[in-house]
């Protein structure tokens, strides 16, 4: 997918991903964006998805279950492949840089 012609607002996409893109899959497939950018937004993404998680575990209404899931993949599609051994194994954790590193 290319850019939409109009400029990304790289502060907001990084202070709250989901009000800049509709999808972490939109964000990967952005050509606008640098590889770098695109992992910082996902991995930013990732902490939100993680405490989205942590709400609706707890009941909270709005949660989407499977949000964490689709920003990891995303990250791994453009990493070629997460390390798994540096993600964190607890949903109040965020994703170490190092697992997002490019191989």
């Amino acid at each position: 997918m290319s850019g939409t012609g109009k400029a990304i607002d790289m502060e907001k996409a990084l202070l709250d991903p989901s009000s800049v893109f509709a999808s972490p899959e939109e964000v990967a497939e952005r050509d606008d964006l640098s590889a770098e950018q695109r992992i910082e937004i996902l991995r930013r993404w990732s902490y939100d998805a993680a405490e989205d998680a942590v709400a609706l575990e707890e009941g909270m209404p709005d949660g989407n279950s499977d949000l964490q899931h689709r920003v990891l993949v995303a990250l791994d599609r453009l990493t070629g492949g997460l390390d798994v051994e540096m993600v964190a194994s607890g949903k109040h954790h965020g994703l170490r840089r190092e697992a997002t590193e490019k191989k």
